[in-house]
């Protein structure tokens, strides 16, 4: 039997949306096991135990070290409080030929730090473990040499690694035959121009040059890469779902939750959560917004309030209902209360890999009416645990918010399905699952 692995994981930043929290509930896992474990990040901003600046600034050419360093741009926890004028033209006036290379709708991978990370543990990691590559922090172009070192598994929180450029291609096809002309520039990650048949094709390249295994938290995921042609390109392609934290997202008495967040106990309240919640194009925000004057006609007399956790802002009136605009939190303690105080959480994305925030509002007891996109499906239960409707479909998601707010009964039903469905996806089954994984290349390895 191999021994306990020492375990470098790799993410954008300790802070941010789905794809960071996964990575660090991993991370806490495994040190709350006692292992040997790492998180190297592009942006080290917190205090995380055993946590790891990718040192991309100290490899960079001493003119470019100079530069960042007088802005504050080589400090990751100070470069938020500049301005993104000031960023943008330090990084131009630090390295000029990079920031040519984005111009010209080249993704950025001129990340020198990556070829060292196998050097940034006391110890040599057993297993390399990747979170989400595109944030300008990590060398795709290194796959093939960190893979042939140390087995490698790389975790796709999106479909960016399939594509040219965009983190879902929507009803996109063009990355199945190589993204030959990009229609959808602007779509995040955005391009200035369009190279984004070569950056599919550097991408390949990695994956072709190395041994690298891909895990998707879906099956629909999980075929997309097959279907892209990644997965002929990858050694393994595994299904690992997404686990959440389930001692912390429970359910709860939904009127202390309102008057701990200073809520109406008569209020209807619906919560939308995402990651710039009102402005990300995947997730919903407009389609929330233009069904609430149906919501509220439809309940005369009640007061509607939509939580729109992810942005912050003022208060605003839309669609006769009442708009709480809540900051991104980071705090999952508070976050549940927000889950606990809403009536059903309304979560109409054009585009989703999983759906944490689904999983974390059925965790606390909360109804949900989502989308049938993506990994969504795999999470709720139609008509059990949830209900789910056409993508962009205004009309249904009145519907069924109405018909739910309408009906306690049936909302408890699907309360008490969702509580017994979110216990199957916990960060400790998808824990397990990887360190299963990390042993068995452990193994495959002591005996090659």
């Amino acid at each position: 039997m191999a021994a306990e692995p020492t375990i470098l994981q790799v993410s954008p930043s300790d802070s941010g949306g789905g794809a960071e929290q996964i990575a660090l509930a991993l991370h806490a896992a495994y040190l709350q096991r006692g292992l040997d474990a790492w998180l190297a990040l592009g942006a080290k901003r917190g205090t995380v135990a055993n946590s790891l600046q990718i040192p991309n600034t100290r490899y960079r050419s001493g003119w470019a070290r100079a530069v960042l360093g007088a802005t504050g741009l080589a400090d990751p926890a100070h470069e938020a409080a500049l301005s993104a004028p000031l960023r943008r033209g330090a990084r131009m006036l630090a390295e000029p030929g990079r920031y040519r290379s984005v111009l010209a709708g080249h993704e950025d991978f001129d990340a020198p730090g990556t070829e060292h990370l196998l050097e940034l543990t006391p110890k040599r990691p057993d297993v390399l473990h990747l979170h989400n590559l595109h944030g300008s922090y990590f060398d795709i172009r290194q796959l093939p040499r960190l893979s042939a070192a140390v087995p490698t598994i790389l975790t796709l929180h999106d479909a960016w690694l399939l594509t040219g450029h965009c983190a879902h291609p929507l009803d996109c096809s063009e990355y199945l035959s190589g993204c030959a002309e990009c229609p959808h520039l602007d779509w995040y990650v955005p391009l200035r121009t369009d190279a984004a048949a070569e950056n599919l094709q550097t991408k390949r390249a990695a994956l072709a040059g190395g041994m690298v295994r891909i895990a998707a938290p879906s099956r629909w995921l999980a075929d997309l890469v097959k279907a892209s042609g990644f997965g002929d390109l990858a050694a393994e392609v595994r299904v690992v779902p997404n686990g959440i934290d389930t001692r912390v997202f429970t359910p709860g008495d939904r009127a202390a939750a309102r008057d701990r967040l200073n809520i109406s106990v008569t209020a209807l309240v619906v919560a939308f959560a995402a990651t710039r919640a009102t402005t990300n194009a995947y997730k919903g925000f407009r389609v929330v917004a233009e069904a609430l004057p149906q919501i509220v006609a439809a309940l005369a007399g009640r007061d509607v309030v939509l939580l729109a956790i992810g942005d912050g802002g003022a208060d605003e009136v839309l669609g006769g209902a009442r708009v709480v605009h809540v900051p991104f939190v980071t705090d999952h303690t508070k976050l549940a209360d927000y889950y606990r105080a809403a009536d059903l959480y309304l979560h109409p994305a054009r585009a989703e890999s999983f759906g944490l925030t689904v999983l974390e509002a059925m965790a606390c007891g909360t109804p949900v009416v989502a989308s049938r996109v993506g990994g969504i499906p795999e999470v709720v239960v139609d008509g059990s645990t949830g209900t789910l409707i056409t993508v962009d479909d205004v009309e249904a998601l009145a519907r069924e918010t109405i018909a739910l707010a309408s009906d306690d009964a049936r909302r408890a039903d699907f309360a008490r399905a969702g509580v017994a469905r979110a216990a199957e996806f916990t960060v400790e089954r998808q824990s397990a699952a990887y360190l299963g994984w990390y042993a068995e290349l452990q193994e495959q390895g002591e005996a090659s």
